[in-house]
């Protein structure tokens, strides 16, 4: 059975024609992300239309269900194909394009009216402003009663002079009455004498006439003398409400004309093109709802303000030991910059306590991841058509799980600051080695997301993450523990990784032709090994032998994830590497190699 199926076998044969020569080879590159000035444009892989929630969950149910039920073969979730929109405004259609204009001239209007300056948790300005009027006006009520009787006032308003001018009135109108009286009572008991009477009573009605006209005059003066003490104090008031509208007037054209300045993750609203790219952030977080997307940018940086965003960059947390569970990593195949979540780092009770075991702890855990978000922000490209997005990639092996009550909580918090706060800077959100409790935490988590951040979902189970890794993410960005070959030594992201499928039950050899003395070096790894590998040179000259580098052996998956060789070569010749896969899966084999000069 065995020679029927050697013979049954596929032998593959790959010549490498384009080797590079020692002499053109330059010393290897650090391993640091190298990032081109002009990132590729985002191309999906398919036109298909994103999966909707729902078919997500049930790609992921067959997935646990075929596991569960003991399949070796796991059938890999339907990946979620999403285009990421343009950030130029000349690439717009025309209704997001006015919806950009209005959003901007709100903007505008705000800076002139310093607007988001105000934006506090305390009350607004205004109010203090009047609550300290108030207590002036108090506290000079308070004064008044004082000045009163230490000294006598000189001038009186309306309401006090016109009471007292009545009053007056009143008494000089009693005592012409009661004169009057007196001369009537005199009048009758002198009747008996006429002619006496008669010379007397012209004088007594000649005396009460003159009484009469003193009074009215002193009465009219009083009058006129009132009118006017009353009049100064509202010429006053004119003239001080005057100056107040005046003053009114001069310090609004003066914020008209000094518009504050409010930046945003280090970009200042309206200063250049890189705003726009800002601004369109909120609006597509709100389907460019223009007022939605106003207030949307108001909470954000009143909550910013409240955080201390830029202080929080500059402070020391002392949350070293989570660089293993969330670290930057490599670009993926656009460009952007991935992130990488490992939720199995809280396994450590150690760092679970410190991170979660309190309502302190959870904050401070809280500020360190927005701090490292907030860093890695600063470093994208918000000019047009520049990346200004991220990529994430959630591993859930070892996670702690949903009975883990404090995580739970810390994620959700983060997941909600996250979609309020930092709109539309995910490109991509993959989850991998995703275990069978995960359906309930993505149902728990769901209906805080957006459908369009839910459309940027992508799932794969354990036997699966590698493969979508490298979907989206070249294999030599890809650290060695996901299945990629980024890691330190000779080689760097810069070394480009060529991939190969291996099919089952066959045999791939890849030939590496070599003209001059050098140092060859490659790198290689099989996704799952279980396979048969070996390595020989092969010189030109028919009177040389053949030199075996590696004798053919076969490598368990349990081995080290990549092998590294290097031969000297003396002679023309070439260097062939073999992978004979026995299994019944086919497997995918990576490789990348550099020669360097070597003297005789």
């Amino acid at each position: 059975m065995a020679e029927v199926a050697q013979n049954m076998s596929q032998e593959q044969v790959v010549v490498v024609t384009d080797v590079p020569q020692a002499e053109t080879i330059a010393p290897a590159p650090p391993t640091m992300p190298v990032v081109e000035k002009e990132m590729p444009v985002p191309v999906p892989e398919t036109e298909e239309e994103p999966m909707k929630p729902k078919q997500v969950e049930e790609a992921v149910v067959e997935t646990e269900v075929l596991k569960a039920s003991g399949g070796d073969d796991e059938k890999t979730p339907q990946l979620v194909s999403f285009k990421e929109e343009s950030t130029k405004v000349a690439d717009l259609l025309e209704s997001e394009k006015k919806a950009l204009r209005e959003f901007k001239q709100l903007v505008q209007e705000a800076l002139n009216k310093h607007e988001f300056s105000a934006l506090t948790t305390t009350p607004p300005a205004p109010a203090k402003e009047e609550e300290k009027n108030d207590a002036v006006v108090e506290s000079e009520e308070e004064k008044k009663p004082a000045q009163e009787e230490e000294t006598p006032v000189v001038i009186e308003d309306k309401e006090n002079v016109e009471p007292q001018v009545v009053a007056e009135k009143e008494v000089a109108e009693t005592e012409v009455l009661v004169n009057h009286e007196k001369v009537a009572a005199a009048a009758a008991s002198d009747a008996t004498a006429e002619t006496a009477v008669d010379d007397d009573g012209a004088k007594t009605v000649e005396a009460i006439e003159e009484t009469i006209v003193a009074v009215s005059s002193s009465v009219a003066s009083q009058d006129e003398t009132s009118a006017q003490a009353t009049k100064e104090p509202e010429g006053e008031t004119k003239a001080i409400s005057a100056l107040d509208e005046e003053a009114k007037e001069v310090k609004s054209e003066t914020m008209e004309v000094t518009p504050e300045e409010v930046s945003i993750w280090g970009i200042p609203l309206l200063a250049d093109d890189r705003s726009d790219v800002i601004l369109l952030k909120f609006l597509r977080a709100r389907d460019f709802k223009v007022k939605d997307a106003f207030t949307m940018l108001k909470n954000t940086i009143r909550w910013r303000k409240e955080v201390g965003i830029d202080e929080l960059l500059e402070q020391d947390l002392g949350c070293d030991d989570l660089g293993k569970a969330v670290f930057m990593h490599g670009l993926d195949k656009d460009g952007h910059p991935v992130c990488y979540n490992v939720f199995g780092e809280f396994q450590n009770k150690e760092l679970y306590k410190n991170s979660f075991s309190n309502e302190e702890k959870r904050q401070r855990f809280l500020r360190w991841r927005i701090q490292f978000l907030e860093r890695s922000i600063r470093k994208l490209d918000f000019s047009p058509g520049g990346v200004s997005t991220i990529v994430q990639v959630n591993d859930l092996k070892n996670s702690p799980g949903p009975a883990k009550k404090e995580l739970r909580q810390a994620t959700r918090q983060a997941l909600q600051l996250l979609q309020d706060n930092y709109p539309e800077f995910l490109a991509k959100q993959i989850f991998i080695n995703v275990p069978w409790w995960y359906l309930t935490v993505n149902r728990m988590i769901s209906p805080f997301l957006t459908q369009r951040t839910r459309s940027k979902f992508v799932f794969a189970g354990p036997s699966k993450s590698a493969e979508t890794l490298t979907r989206y993410i070249a294999a030599e960005q890809i650290p060695v523990k996901y299945g990629g070959l980024s890691k330190d030594g000779e080689f760097g992201t810069a070394d480009a990784v060529t991939e190969i499928t291996v099919k089952p039950s066959a045999k791939h050899t890849v030939e590496i032709p070599v003209t001059e003395t050098c140092l060859l070096t490659w790198e290689m790894r099989v996704m799952g090994w279980d396979v048969h590998y070996g390595a020989e040179f092969v010189p030109s000259s028919e009177d040389s032998y053949t030199v075996i580098i590696q004798k053919a052996r076969k490598v368990a998956a349990t081995e080290e994830p990549v092998i590294s060789n290097s031969f000297r070569v003396g002679e023309p010749g070439k260097v062939v590497l073999t992978i004979d896969n026995t299994t019944s899966k086919k497997k995918k084999f990576l490789y990348r190699l550099k020669t360097k000069p070597c003297s005789d």
